[in-house]
């Protein structure tokens, strides 16, 4: 990298419809720096300002804050000059002061996650210049305690002591309130407000032993360097630990000229998105407040507004407001300045066809003059993240390719998860209402603070509002709840990007962090009481509402189907039983690679015929109870073979040592030597010789089938005959594979294909018969892999089992890597769980080696993946760059597989 000595440029300047950057540059500038430029470059209204680029972000982390002011202050003081000299104003002056925004700006957005202030500059002496120079005094008291609150969170650090308290400065303001008996910020009087401000600095002097500081150079570089430090802050750590960003991206910081939207009714501040972030609906939609501040909209304080007359009128119908009472109390700002909402229509029409994208816009109105204060890639969730890219690509705007790179695999799964059964929301008893602000179906126990969700294995998260740093609780959380706070609020947006439901702006809700209750008229809820809520009506419901399992149906289907016009590599799925088989079809699957059949034996009705072929001391006793399986097993097998009709069915043979079987429990060991009529001592005796120290090592696999080859014989005929059956009953062709698990030998693998095909040939000269059928091995072990030439020799296909191969070859235990994995990641000693994430630089170099040497011995070999890695978007592509034929994952993966492969054989076909 680039050090700031080497690269001339530490600060690119925007304005004036002209710029240094471009939207290409948001590495380097941060999106929203980028994104500034561009509209800068195409005559979008921005206030002027400059951006100090990501790499002095990084630059401050290894040298330090005077470092970093030593090398970039003549830049950022020529900046400044340029934004005085566009705004008329000057930085610091006491009769005509600038003011300025700071705010942070990542290469992704990353909304609420790092810091912000707001009126900048302002101080003791220049407060009666911006009086006579606005003529409002009342907008520059209110100005400078926004700022002194803000500057006291983001720079100084001063918090809430507890987290049952609320914030120091907003605890001194509804006590104001109260006092006062009003309701809102905009009914402070100019006394009320200069009241705050000494109040607030008060709380400062005591909490920090210092003076706020006067100095807006002071002001100004505690806040950029506040900025850089909140790129490692606990929720910035947290959201780029959730999606995987790296720490050395760094953040941009961007310093704006301010305009106020709080400078009276002529002025407003909004949000707003080309098309509906929830549905994807191409619906210009958003909120808005007079005289207030960008802050108020996002923060939930105040209920905002709607943009859009319709928008206002749906809002209304939510709320069970009237028609006429929404037009006089609630007038959407089409409706009370109209050409401001058409000024601003044109603008997001303009952006969103520059950007062939949906656009997630803050703008603020001063005083009759629109400024758009920044566009960028709107967050939305998986259903409107499809539907969107869909209709683009419908209206010209993006291609087919282009469509499919814009989906985000994982974000699929939001689309799978359940959604509440039509029949039991009419029997559902609706407690409140609020706004729609994330769809989806969410039903858990009520928790009010963050730091809580997981108190309860489902939870709901219940707050008045929510901040930045109830991030990790809103992740580990089913569903939100607010109070407060519209469709644009912090709840919302980021609940829209995490695929979480959430019903924001449920005024009805009385919320108690003390008491820890919620009332809704005169009924009270307490924690860990059940609820219900419906993202997509903005219901919330009394207790628990049944769901229902989702499909692929309109835009989903169709991309779906597009993804099969591109992927090279098929998609199969990871199912035990036919119910499992039928789903990932549904989803697409082109057949199944693992058929565990050891999970068929853990039925009720079974187990005790497993236990007494264990248990059994001879060879014709394992036969007699194996005999007792083979039709349960047959009958399974045929269930799958038919749901799975004309495409192949990998089915691996028993893998798991036998002590998992047998009873560990005094009472069950005491029923099973009754059932079986043996001494109890003697089922004791068993399990004893069973334990093994270390079973992932142990009596297991191809070693059981071949130390009792009656398992692999009466699976065997179990699969075959099924194949059979199928057939003949109802024409169905099967294409069973079959697969010896633990192979770390030739002559392991030779065995146990031995015992295969002279169990099938017997049963198809028995019933003058014949199915195909193909013969495999799982690759799991090392050395399977170093020999992986001299098997493929005799193997028609192999199948990666990297959950295994991932153990043994980091010699990680994945039940006890927990207690230490954690602490890797922490410290960078990983930088993903190898559970979760292919290791390509160990584990993947074993998968290409055997790939690699099967292949040179065999050029037919079919190859595949079937550990969870199979579903995992990057685990998927590395599969493709391997030249693997399938990657095998859980049904409710399989889209996201799907979409996975298609993205990378087009990334391929691009270099």
């Amino acid at each position: 990298m680039e050090t700031i000595e080497e690269r001339a440029i530490s600060v690119y300047k925007f304005g004036n419809k002209k710029a240094d950057g471009r939207k290409e540059l948001k590495n380097l500038l941060g999106g929203k720096g980028a994104n500034l430029a561009e509209m800068s470059r195409i005559g979008i209204p921005v206030p002027p300002g400059f951006t100090i680029t990501t790499e002095v972000c990084t630059q401050y982390n290894l040298e330090g804050e005077k470092a970093v002011i030593a090398k970039i202050d003549t830049q950022v003081r020529e900046a400044i000059a340029e934004i005085e000299e566009t705004m008329g104003t000057r930085f610091g002056d006491n009769d005509n002061p600038l003011l300025i925004s700071v705010r942070s700006g990542a290469r992704v957005s990353m909304p609420g996650m790092m810091d912000t202030v707001l009126n900048l500059g302002l101080n003791e002496e220049s407060i009666a210049g911006m009086v006579q120079k606005t003529g409002n005094e009342r907008f520059v008291w209110d100005s400078y305690r926004r700022f002194i609150q803000m500057y006291s969170g983001v720079v100084l650090g001063l918090k809430p002591e507890n987290k049952e308290d609320l914030d120091p400065f907003e605890e001194i303001i509804d006590h104001l309130k109260e006092k006062r008996n009003i309701d809102l910020d905009t009914q402070f009087t100019v006394q009320d407000l200069q009241d705050l401000v000494y109040d607030f600095k008060d709380i400062v002097k005591k909490r920090t032993g210092k003076p706020f500081p006067n100095d807006p150079w002071d002001q100004l570089w505690g806040a950029i360097m506040a900025v850089f430090q909140s790129w490692n802050g606990d929720r910035a750590l947290y959201y780029r630990k959730m999606h995987g960003y790296p720490e050395d991206w760094g953040t941009a910081v961007n310093v704006q000229a301010m305009v106020f939207g709080n400078m009276g009714e002529d002025s407003a501040t909004g949000v707003c998105f080309t098309r509906d972030a929830g549905t994807g609906e191409n619906i210009f939609n958003g909120e808005y407040l007079i005289n207030a501040q960008g802050e108020d909209v996002v923060a939930g304080v105040r209920t905002p507004q709607q943009i859009t007359k319709s928008g206002a009128m749906r809002w209304a119908e939510l709320a069970q407001i009237s028609a006429e009472e929404q037009a006089e109390n609630y007038p959407s700002l089409e409706e009370i300045m109209p050409e401001m909402y058409k000024e601003l229509f044109g603008y997001q029409r303009i952006l969103e066809d520059h950007y062939r994208d949906m656009q997630d816009m803050e703008f603020t109105i001063q005083q009759g003059k629109l400024w758009i204060l920044q566009t960028r890639n709107g967050k939305r969730t998986g259903a409107a993240m499809v539907k969107i890219a869909m209709d683009l690509r419908s209206e010209g705007l993006i291609d087919d390719k282009e469509t499919i790179q814009r989906i985000e695999p994982i974000k699929l799964d939001e689309l799978l998860h359940p959604v509440f059964d039509p029949e039991a929301l009419k029997k559902a008893n609706v407690i409140a209402q609020g706004l729609p602000a994330s769809p989806g179906a969410a039903t858990g126990k009520i928790v009010f603070f963050a730091d809580e969700a997981d108190k309860f294995k489902y939870s709901i998260l219940v707050r008045i509002e929510t901040s930045p740093e109830d991030l990790e609780g809103m992740n580990i959380a089913r569903g939100i709840v607010t109070a407060r706070g519209g469709m644009t609020s912090h709840a919302a947006v980021v609940a829209r990007g995490m695929g979480k439901c959430c019903v924001s702006g449920a005024g009805a809700l009385k919320i108690n962090y003390k008491s820890r209750t919620l009332k809704v008229g005169d009924h009270v809820y307490q924690e860990g009481d059940w609820i219900s809520i419906n993202g997509s009506t903005g219901n919330i419901l009394e207790g628990k509402v049944a769901t229902r399992e989702p499909e692929l149906s309109g835009e989903f289907a169709q991309l779906m189907d597009l993804t099969d016009k591109y992927a090279k590599m098929e998609v199969r799925t990871n199912a035990d039983n036919p119910k499992d088989a039928r789903i990932a079809r549904g989803f697409g699957a082109k057949g199944i690679g693992l058929t565990r059949t050891e999970h068929m034996f853990f039925e009720v009705d079974r187990i005790k015929a497993m236990r007494e072929m264990i248990l059994a001391d001879t060879v014709k006793g394992r036969k007699q109870a194996l005999r007792e399986l083979l039709p349960m097993q047959r009958e399974d097998f045929e269930g799958i073979f038919e749901a799975m009709e004309g495409f192949p069915v990998t089915i691996r043979l028993l893998d798991p040592p036998l002590h998992e079987f047998v009873p560990h429990q005094l009472a069950t060991q005491k029923e099973l030597a009754e059932d079986l009529h043996i001494s109890l001592a003697n089922v004791k005796q068993k399990v004893a010789e069973l334990e093994e120290f270390n079973p992932m090592m142990g009596h297991r696999g191809c070693r059981l089938g071949n130390t009792y080859p009656e398992i692999t014989e009466m699976q065997t005929r179990a699969i075959i005959e099924a194949a059979l059956n199928i057939k003949k009953a109802k024409g169905i062709d099967s294409q069973p594979e079959i697969m010896i698990p633990l192979v770390g030998t030739l002559e392991e693998f030779l065995l146990q294909k031995s015992i295969i095909e002279q169990t099938a040939e017997e049963i198809f000269t028995k019933r003058k018969e014949r199915v195909p059928y193909s013969i495999g091995t799982m690759m799991e072990i090392p050395r399977a892999v170093l020999v992986a030439d001299k098997i493929a020799e005799h193997a028609d296909f192999f199948s990666f089992g990297t959950n295994d191969l991932t153990q043994m070859t980091f010699g990680y235990s994945r039940d006890d890597a927990g207690k230490f994995l954690s602490v890797y990641l922490e410290k960078g000693i990983l930088k993903d769980d190898p559970f979760e994430v292919l290791d390509q630089e160990g584990v993947g170099q074993l998968v290409i080696m055997g790939t690699k040497r099967g292949r040179k011995a065999h050029p037919g070999l079919k190859v595949g993946i079937c550990g969870e890695h199979g579903g995992e978007p990057s685990s998927v592509e590395f599969c493709h760059s391997v030249g693997m034929n399938y990657v095998s994952c859980s049904p409710f993966r399989v889209p996201i597989a799907r979409v996975a492969a298609a993205q990378a054989a087009i990334r391929e076909s691009s270099k």
